[in-house]
């Protein structure tokens, strides 16, 4: 629901930089990369809308409907299979929109990396990714001083701090060197991370959800349920950029010019200040765990194994529940629009 609510808000940007990249060229059948697709019921929606916007964007220009090749991409642990049993539905959507336009419209699953090549040179149109740059390709190296977090946080000594940096650095630089690789001359790139407004990277912006798991954790390791050194050597391979950061990686890459570069929120319960008949979706610390464990049960289960997995998400719905009355709590999305230089 945050995912659809952030692809809904970026609507407009995703528009203008097609209404951009049809500007420069228009070519009789387009290669879009949605990167970083996961499985989840949005994994369409956000194809759903790059297409139709696409297809609102031709209409107003007056051109013919070009074939559309999308291509879907995350780990190859991903659950593709699932996506592909919703194609079907995913074509009946297109079809209320586009009608018979919806034909033109071919999709593949890529598995692999997007922090390495995934496409041939100069083939692809235009690459979308929401919510999955802020993911590092590994936890950064020299994270023994964060002891007691799992994340970067208030406490954590600068040594913490400019090791999650430098490993975003080096991570981002390669995905725009690869992207510069397969995108043609004029193609268009819309990527959306969660960020923060802060140049402090510890900043509560970005950092508070995870000191709030890492608080749960902590109580477990003080009731002995959870040994010490287990979450002394367990740390989160996230990291959350400021728009300075992200326009300071593109700049120094060279390859794109950014034609947008913006900040918006989104609350961490994302049926905040919606009309929902059910009262498990009034309970704003449910809605969150339940966000949040579907992202971090993973690296959870990995770390710690799943006999203590229920436990933790219990503690932690209490913890966010209590704390979401008592402030405001919201997620920073950044979002930069840019064109493949000529």
């Amino acid at each position: 629901m945050v995912q659809k609510k952030v692809i809904s808000l970026t609507k407009p940007i995703i528009e203008d930089a097609i209404t951009n990249l049809y500007c420069n060229n228009f070519p009789a059948s387009l290669c879009i990369a949605d990167l970083g697709c996961s499985s989840g019921p949005n994994t369409l929606f956000a194809v759903l809308e790059v297409v139709t916007t696409m297809d609102k964007v031709r209409k107003k220009m007056g051109r013919q409907l070009p074939e559309i090749q999308v291509f879907l991409n995350d780990l190859p642990g991903n659950d593709f299979n699932t996506i592909f049993k919703s194609l079907p539905k995913f074509q009946k959507d297109l079809q209320k929109t586009m009608g018979a336009g919806a034909e033109s419209c071919f999709v593949t699953g890529v598995p692999g990396s997007f922090y390495g090549r995934l496409f041939p040179s100069k083939s692809l149109h235009f690459v979308h990714s929401s919510y999955s740059l802020q993911w590092l390709s590994q936890v950064p190296q020299g994270l023994e001083s964060n002891k007691g977090n799992i994340y970067m946080a208030s406490s954590s000594p600068p040594s913490v701090l400019k090791a999650y940096y430098e490993q975003f650095q080096r991570d981002f630089s390669m995905f725009l060197r690869c992207r510069s690789e397969e995108l043609l001359e004029g193609g268009g790139t819309v990527l959306t991370f969660l960020g923060r407004r802060s140049e402090d990277p510890s900043s509560k912006e970005c950092c508070y959800i995870w000191e709030l798991l890492a608080v749960a954790l902590n109580d477990m390791v003080s009731e002995g349920l959870i040994a010490e050194e287990k979450m002394d050597s367990f740390n989160i391979p996230q990291y959350t950029p400021s728009p300075a950061e992200v326009k300071c990686e593109v700049e120094k890459e060279g390859s794109f010019i950014i034609n947008r570069l913006e900040v918006s929120e989104v609350n961490w319960n994302a049926y905040h200040g919606e009309f929902c008949p059910s009262d498990a979706h009034k309970d704003g610390g449910y809605n969150v765990a339940k966000l949040m464990r579907a992202v971090a049960e993973p690296l959870l289960v990995s770390h710690f194994g799943d006999g203590i997995i229920e436990e933790v998400f219990s503690r932690y719905k209490n913890i966010v529940a209590d704390r979401m009355t008592r402030e405001k709590t919201e997620f920073v999305n950044v979002t930069v629009s840019m064109t493949k230089r000529g």
